[in-house]
């Protein structure tokens, strides 16, 4: 079995895009139309990608506070940069539980819980 997608309905698909690809440098897969009010897109490199929903005259989202999405970035320092740039809060952080990780917290569009995680080398080359 292999992990295929995960499944966020937003509440304007456009908006959602413009964060997952200028923000996190997500590539667009798909986006499709599925049937009356509905709009699909798939985000993504590799096997495991993000689906994004939009479904007409659904303005709101449900959203749990204990569940977020994990990014690697190569560098938090300049991904903090780019988060004032664009005038995105950062929610939590940075924290830093070890010499080779660091991350921090923010949220997308719709309110759902974004970790960007920068891992540094340990050892011989091998991520931590």
């Amino acid at each position: 079995m292999k992990f295929c997608w995960s499944t966020l309905k937003v509440k304007n698909l456009d908006e959602s895009l413009s964060f997952y690809g200028e923000v996190l440098g997500l590539p667009v897969n798909r986006r499709f139309v599925a049937g009356s009010g509905m709009e699909i897109a798939f985000m993504g490199e590799g096997e495991t990608q993000i689906e994004l929903i939009e479904v007409k005259g659904k303005n709101t989202t449900l959203v749990g506070p204990d569940i977020s999405w994990g990014f690697q970035v190569e560098s938090l320092d300049e991904m903090i940069e780019v988060l004032e740039e664009k005038g995105i809060d950062i929610m939590e952080g940075p924290y830093s539980p070890n010499p080779a990780t660091r991350f921090l917290y923010i949220l997308d569009p719709n309110g759902f819980k974004i970790q960007l995680v920068e891992r540094k080398e340990e050892g011989k080359g091998q991520n931590g």
